[in-house]
């Protein structure tokens, strides 16, 4: 702020001041000023004993109090039961009968200067209220005449509620003929018969004092009308009444004036008589009905709530039968009670010598009589003429100081009246500043700040305000109030100092000082962010906060979840905890998902921030689960409503089912839906007991199952299916064991359940031999040797055959020569498959097909069939002749396999040949083919060196592989939160030219941590990213850490790092120690030392590695980059592996194998010992490439094995450059 010129702060008022800007301090001598007191009416019940008026008043000197009672001074008839205060003005009346308190009260406060006095307050008591003892006669009529039963209910405290019953307090009936008036009366307008009683009571209710009373039972004697010409006094013969002009029970007379107060609500009335029971209606003559008008008790009561000036007017009755009609008229007339045309008059301050002028403004129907009092007693025109009375006004010429007082207004009329106290204080007073002196006042930057210079003078003072004795000038200082209060609006650092308030008027001056101290703001420097975490782990909430050290004394970091404050305690188990700035809460559960708020605040001000807690929890489970049978009991729909996924999406539901027969309580899986179905169609088993349950499956985990469906009932059946896995194995000659996998109790479908066992030599015998069996092997024997059989196996039970099976083909046992591979008897394959097909699925995998050899050229038992390649050529080097040979085994008889490993961007040359227990058969014709360019391998070193506070420089080398033409660079940066370790902002760059090794990133955010991944592109696509994290400043050494091994530069700062195992969010530090360039040049001897022991241990393991694998054979594990081939991995994803067991049967055999087309043999012995050396090898591990053969024996086209291969890293993968070996899988 700047403080020139100057400004001087006057009050430009009127000599009168008006009382809402007037307040007189206390410290002034002034007359009464009613405060509060008890306003009327007050209601005395008859259990009451005592009763409290209040009334209160300021004034100074301190006023006295005494109270009148219907105009008279109230003198207390005896001290023990009413005592008056006469310094609090509190009236206590005690006394075991309050009515003879009953009437209208006022209270006087009074001192030197004037009288105050309040409105008429009212006291009314209420007695127990009971119905008169008497003795009622039978009222007498004859049928058709009317009949009126009067209530005549006692008064008593409203609201009171008339009801007619009779003795065991059953209702009268009202109808059309029979009502109950608003006096309580109860109206026949014709007589009947059935009208005879000797019960009719009246009760009036008192719910405020919780009274009934009763008043005694009235009888009703109703005579029958006689015929005319019969005087026979026992006829009994009916005759209806004659018919009878109506005429109105109520109201009397053709008439009726109603006078009620504007907002009063207005009920007319007119219950007929007359023979037939005559019908009500209304109308307002001249007008039309407000549509707030409503009818009740059955058309006889006209009501309008809260009644208007335009509600007056004329309005009729009808009441009308067939005999006649009878009318009545009712003038509504609205009026209101005094009030005030605009507000009271208000008390005024004013100079000796000047003109006083108060004005009473009112308005009322009728119009209200206006009275006049000067301190509580009436008066008219001063008779020297200096006071003047016209009506609402009064009039003080030429006030003297003896004129001050309380001047009293009362407006009445017969509705009511009100009462203005008006203060008139005439006197001149130099200014009396109520401003306590050098006050101090603390502000922070940035807000306003009010200093007070409160001043009290007759007439009015001017107020200036300075500082360092310079007037105040600028648009950021405020003066209101008439200069008593001044604002800073933006209050500064440099506003801090002492203020003078001066105030002067004609009987003098006044000052006071003000110091004002400025402070820095509380500011929450570091908000906390949003932030996601699962269940049951730990969040944290960081809130980073500055404020003025001087307030250290009363600063504090609240947190609030939503708008309760969470509670902090010290306890352990406490799930929340406070540590600095950070809130810290351990074991998270859905409860603690919202909005938090940290609140940083000081004695002065505060700041908040907001933050959102989102809880990732399993899902809810499902409900509503409703189940529905579609063509049959056992082909159903489940159908249920899912649960919250508390913000995980749901992946999956899974359907399980649970059945009493066989294995009860026992839950199963049944059936998976993806995640955005709610509804599966379940396919069930016959003569089972089912109930179902769903639970839902998200990237936390499952959720609790839903509750379990209603037993649903499936009838018996055929089975549905025959047995599958059937092995056909000659363990001896002439013998043939058939063996399969059982159908499950719950799959049989019924009860008598057995199998049908059929076989017969293949292209022999044309009939089957047929067995009945329960179990699930078979054995034939007397059969020829190593004869092919064709089997089926069926199921049946007691309603039914299965579907009929496909024959599955097998052998007898084989002769004793055939157990020896080394004998001549057995010879290798004599033919090689034809029709050799290649087709690249992707970079690395093929699909390799084939006509298999006819059967009798395998000479023996079909061990399988090998697939032989070589990579002839890299086509980025198409110069350099490779022959890389590789190869793999595939067990079983099939036409097609598929083929990893291959390496990218290369060209290769295929065989195919089949094998027995004695060996290899021919090689098929070779076929050439091309592998396609692949996405490169990861950048091996990426560093990164601050240049200036926003610059990077970054630097790399080329991937070990590019697998094809290597086309540009794509560099991705990201801007990491520290905190909550989230990337808060991405960018990337696509860097051009395969050549470049290094890229200088400008503009980057100072003091802050980035994470860079670089990828190398092909036109295949782009690798695996090399990321390195580095902050955008120059940080201080760190010499406890040991440098990386990097080429030794003097102007950067160097770091290897490797690739965060986090996608997306890396928490890896850098593995360099990064230095500035006075580190480099001053610790050369030490970076030289370790660069040259770093380069000496990697010619170590480099000689380690080659001298290893001198021998041409290695482990048996999949390369480097099929680890990473995502091709393969869909593939895996697609299906679940089944397994072959027959080929795993043959795998498991004795024979003998050999190599490549060298003949050499494999190195470690030959593949008759892999049968007893599997514990220690995965070979003939579940994960076989037979598993993914189509039908049990033929490999899969969709390339699951990929997945299995890549992931489980099987023996079965070989490479070796000098040569092929047979492996199995």
């Amino acid at each position: 702020m700047t403080l020139a010129g100057s400004l001087s702060l006057r009050l430009l008022l009127a000599l009168t001041t008006m009382a809402s800007g007037l307040n007189i301090p206390l410290e002034v001598e002034q007359p009464p000023t009613i405060i509060t007191y008890t306003s009327g009416p007050i209601i005395v019940l008859h259990f009451d004993t005592a009763i409290t008026v209040k009334c209160k008043a300021r004034g100074n000197p301190p006023p006295e109090y005494r109270w009148e009672k219907d105009g008279q001074a109230f003198v207390p008839p005896n001290f023990q039961t009413i005592r008056a205060n006469q310094t609090k003005g509190l009236l206590v009346l005690h006394s075991e009968d309050m009515s003879k308190f009953e009437g209208k009260y006022r209270c006087y406060a009074s001192n030197k200067l004037g009288t105050a006095m309040t409105n008429e307050i009212e006291i009314k008591a209420f007695s127990i209220p009971k119905f008169p003892k008497e003795t009622l006669s039978p009222i007498v009529v004859t049928e058709g005449e009317p009949i009126t039963l009067k209530c005549n209910p006692p008064e008593g405290v409203a609201p009171r509620l008339i009801y007619w019953m009779t003795v065991d307090l059953q209702h009268i009936e009202q109808n059309e003929r029979v009502s109950m008036g608003t006096d309580g009366n109860l109206y026949f307008s014709n007589a009947l018969k059935n009208d005879s009683r000797q019960d009719y009571g009246c009760f009036a209710a008192f719910n405020r004092i919780r009274t009934i009373v009763q008043k005694n039972a009235m009888a009703v004697v109703v005579k029958r009308l006689k015929p005319a010409n019969d005087s026979s006094e026992s006829s009994h013969t009916p005759v209806a009444p004659p018919a009878r002009i109506p005429s109105l029970l109520l109201p009397s007379g053709v008439q009726t004036e109603k006078v009620l107060l504007k907002g009063e609500d207005l009920q007319l009335e007119c219950i007929p008589e007359g023979f037939p029971t005559p019908s009500v209606k209304w109308i307002k003559m001249g007008e039309v009905m407000s549509p707030r008008v409503k009818f009740n008790n059955y058309n006889k009561l006209l009501s309008l709530s809260a009644v208007e000036e335009s509600d007056e007017g004329k309005y009729m009755c009808t009441a009308e039968n067939s005999a006649g009609k009878a009318v009545h008229y009712f003038d509504v007339i609205v009026e209101e009670p005094p009030k005030w045309l605009t507000e009271p008059p208000q008390s005024q301050l004013t100079v000796i010598g000047s003109d006083v002028h108060i004005k009473c403004s009112v308005s009322g129907k009728p119009q209200p009589a206006i009275t006049w009092r000067r301190n509580g007693v009436m008066f008219r025109d001063d008779p020297d003429k200096r006071m003047q009375v016209f009506d609402d006004t009064v009039i003080l010429f030429n006030a003297k100081a003896e004129d001050s007082g309380v001047y009293q207004c009362e407006a009445s009329n017969r509705h009511g009246n009100i009462l203005a106290n008006v203060n008139i204080v005439i006197m001149n007073m130099a200014p009396l500043i109520l401003t306590e002196n050098n006050q101090e006042y603390a502000a922070v930057v940035g807000k306003e700040i009010t200093m007070n210079c409160s001043v009290f003078s007759s007439p009015p003072s001017s107020i200036s305000w300075t500082k360092d004795e310079k007037a105040i000038e600028g648009e950021g200082f405020l003066a209101f109030e008439s200069g008593q209060s001044l604002k800073i609006i933006n209050a500064e650092k440099g506003d801090s100092g002492k203020y003078i308030c001066v105030a002067s008027n004609m009987e003098g001056s006044s000052a006071v000082t003000a110091v004002l101290d400025v402070k820095d703001a509380t500011k929450i420097v570091g908000p906390p962010q949003n932030t996601q975490v699962d269940s049951g782990k730990l969040a944290k909430l960081m809130c980073k906060t500055e404020y003025d050290a001087s307030l250290q004394d009363t600063f504090e970091l609240v947190w609030r979840k939503e708008t309760k404050e969470i509670p902090l305690s010290s306890e352990k188990n406490s799930r929340y905890s406070v540590k600095g700035a950070m809130l810290e809460i351990m074991n998270v559960n859905l409860s603690d998902q919202g909005t938090y708020t940290c609140t940083a605040r000081t004695s002065l001000d505060e700041d908040s921030a907001t933050a959102v807690l989102t809880v990732r929890d399993v899902p809810d489970a499902p409900i509503k689960l409703d189940l529905s049978e579609l063509d049959s009991p056992r082909n159903v729909v489940l159908s249920w409503i899912p649960g919250s996924d508390h913000n995980s999406t749901v992946t999956e539901f899974v359907v399980e089912y649970e059945e009493n027969r066989w294995e009860p309580g026992r839950w199963k899986e049944l059936q998976r839906v993806t995640g955005n179905q709610a509804t599966a169609e379940l396919k069930l088993y016959g003569n089972l007991n089912y109930q179902f349950r769903v639970y839902a499956v998200n990237a936390i985990g499952p959720g609790p199952p839903s509750e379990p469906t209603e037993r649903h009932k499936t009838p018996p059946a055929a089975p549905d299916r025959n047995p599958e896995n059937i092995k056909i194995q000659g363990h001896h000659p002439h013998q043939m064991e058939i063996s399969w996998e059982p159908l499950s109790p719950v799959e049989r479908n019924g009860p008598g359940f057995e199998y049908k066992v059929k076989y017969r030599q293949l292209g022999v015998e044309d009939s089957f031999t047929e067995h009945m069996v329960n179990r699930s092997v078979f054995l034939v024997n007397n059969t020829p040797t190593f004869v092919p059989y064709e089997i089926k196996i069926l199921s049946r039970n007691s309603y039914g055959w299965g579907p009929e099976p496909k024959p599955v083909t097998g052998y007898s046992g084989e002769d004793v020569v055939f157990w020896h591979c080394l004998r001549e008897n057995v010879s290798v394959p004599t033919a090689a498959p034809r029709d050799i097909a290649v087709e690249v699925i992707n970079t690395t995998v093929l699909r390799v097909s084939w006509t298999p050899v006819p059967p009798a050229t395998v000479r023996g038992r079909l061990g399988g069939y090998n697939v032989h390649w070589v990579r002839r050529r890299s086509l980025l080097n198409p110069d350099k002749i490779l022959d890389l040979s590789h190869s793999m085994s595939f067990s079983g008889n099939r036409s097609h396999v598929i083929v990893p490993g291959l390496e990218p961007f290369s060209e290769y040359k295929l065989t195919v040949y089949v094998f027995n227990k004695k060996g290899n058969g021919p090689k098929s014709d070779p076929v050439t083919f091309n592998t396609p360019e692949g996405v490169p391998e990861q950048v091996t070193v990426l560093t990164s060196s601050i240049i200036q506070r926003d610059s990077v420089r970054l630097e790399w080398a080329q991937p070990p592989k590019s697998n094809g033409i290597l086309t540009s660079y794509l560099l991705q940066y990201h801007l990491i939160n520290e905190t909550a370790l989230e990337v808060i902002d991405s960018k990337e760059i696509n860097i051009t030219g395969a050549d470049t090794n290094h890229w200088t990133l400008q503009g980057l955010k100072g003091d802050s941590l980035y994470r860079f991944d670089l990828r190398a592109c092909t036109r295949a696509g782009c690798g695996p990213p090399q990321a390195e994290e580095s902050r955008t400043d120059f940080p201080e050494p760190d010499l406890s850490q040991t440098p990386a091994v990097a080429p030794a530069q003097s102007s950067y700062n160097c770091s290897l790092s490797v690739p965060s195992s986090i996608s997306g969010n890396s928490t890896h530090p850098p593995l360099g120690a990064a230095s500035q360039e006075s580190s480099f040049s001053t610790h050369g001897w030490m970076i030289g030392t370790m660069c040259a022991v770093a380069l000496l241990t990697l010619v170590v393991v480099i000689a380690c590695f080659l001298r290893k694998n001198k021998g041409g054979k290695y482990a048996g594990t999949p390369s480097p980059q099929r680890q990473e081939n995502l091709a393969m991995e869909k593939v895996k994803e697609k299906e679940e592996p089944h397994s072959d067991t027959e080929s795993q049967k043959m795998n498991d055999d004795t024979f003998c194998d050999y190599s490549d087309s060298d003949e050499k043999p494999l190195k470690g012995g030959s593949l008759c010992s892999l049968k007893g050396d599997d514990a220690t090898g995965d070979s003939v591990s579940r994960y076989t490439l037979g598993d993914y053969a189509d039908g049990g024996r033929e490999f899969n086209e969709d390339g699951s094995f990929i997945g299995e291969y890549s992931g489980h890293r099987h023996r079965g993968s070989v490479s070796e450059p000098n040569g092929p070996s047979l492996v199995n899988v």
